[in-house]
């Protein structure tokens, strides 16, 4: 059996999330209607859906050299390219397997492993990675709300965004306390269950996971490079934003690109459960695009439009990770 069928076997809790995506998908796309929205999407064309594509590859080697600046080893630590090829193969995994949003963590920590690094260092750098990712997507949506303040005053919208975002806060503050008490440990045995269920017996190596794992912020340069990275590659997002509405005949400043984004990151972030966040992204994007003006139809366009740079650039990074796992002798070692 192939890394990826096993990966994508479903447990009820994400079958569920994934009912549940499908059937808000369904309503959003009938009730805004599919025509308007087909209609809306093709005014991208193909030179503007490659443009889209492109203009999200300098994002991923941003988040690409912030993984790099936390969580790095000596070993590995000029090799860039290997972070963002990585990188790659994680958002394919999270963005079209049905897993919830962490799938693709798991196989770059099997994936660093394979080119030997230790395997709780391995997992430790991509779990600091990935919470110093949500820290620094806490900035990003503190910085649309702002925008969005700015623009419409202070209405009972941006009050509901801002205790949001101070319950986000204090959730991301919570866990990163926790790491330092020894979460770890926990997350260490979750590992181990994952694992055994995907048939991935080696990930019984994992002690020193703690160590590892708080190891990765003592070092307060590696911390300040690894959140500007990723600060960089949220903002890189906004610039998506920003041309996709472009190609669609709606021209917006940055600033309500940036407040789309931001507010839609979050949305899909709330909606971590549901493989792909389907329907919850394109209900997100209808609330944020609503708040600037922008009609339903176009923002579920946009979403859509999201979709497929992630299966134009997605389906590829599936293809590299397979043929990774089969020249390094997956069934010997699995």
């Amino acid at each position: 059996m192939s890394s990826a069928s096993k990966l994508v076997r479903l447990n009820p809790g994400t079958l569920a999330g994934g009912l549940v995506g499908i059937a808000l998908a369904a309503w959003l796309l009938s009730h805004y209607g599919l025509l308007q929205i087909l209609e809306v999407l093709s005014r991208i064309g193909w030179l503007g859906m490659l443009a889209i594509i492109l203009s999200h590859l300098p994002q991923m080697l941003c988040s690409a050299l912030g993984w790099q600046a936390i969580g790095g080893v000596d070993a590995l630590r000029s090799r860039s390219r290997t972070y963002l090829q990585l990188r790659w193969i994680r958002e394919a995994v999270n963005n079209l397997l049905p897993v919830a949003q962490i799938g693709g963590e798991f196989v770059a920590a099997r994936l660093l492993r394979r080119r030997g690094v230790p395997l709780a260092t391995a997992i430790g750098g991509t779990i600091a990675d990935l919470m110093l990712e949500m820290a620094t997507q806490v900035l990003f949506t503190v910085l649309g709300v702002v925008l969005l303040a700015r623009m419409v005053g202070h209405t009972g919208m941006v009050a509901t965004l801002t205790n949001g975002l101070l319950f986000a806060a204090l959730i991301v503050a919570t866990v990163f306390a926790a790491m330092w008490l020894g979460l770890a440990a926990v997350i260490e045995r979750a590992v181990i269950r994952l694992a055994r269920s995907l048939g991935w017996p080696m990930t019984g190596q994992v002690s020193g996971l703690h160590e590892a794992l708080v190891g990765c912020y003592r070092s307060p340069g590696r911390v300040i490079a690894g959140a500007s990275w990723h600060l960089v590659s949220w903002l890189v997002g906004g610039i998506e934003v920003w041309l996709a509405l472009r190609f669609f005949g709606r021209g917006v400043g940055v600033g309500p690109a940036l407040i789309i984004e931001s507010l839609g990151q979050a949305s899909k972030a709330v909606g971590f459960a549901v493989p792909g966040a389907i329907g919850v992204q394109e209900g997100g994007y209808v609330v944020a695009c609503g708040l600037v003006g922008i009609p339903p139809e176009t923002a579920i366009a946009l979403s859509l439009l999201k979709r497929l740079r992630e299966v134009g650039l997605g389906i590829p990074g599936l293809l590299v990770w397979q043929r990774i796992e089969g020249a390094s002798g997956d069934r010997a070692v699995a």
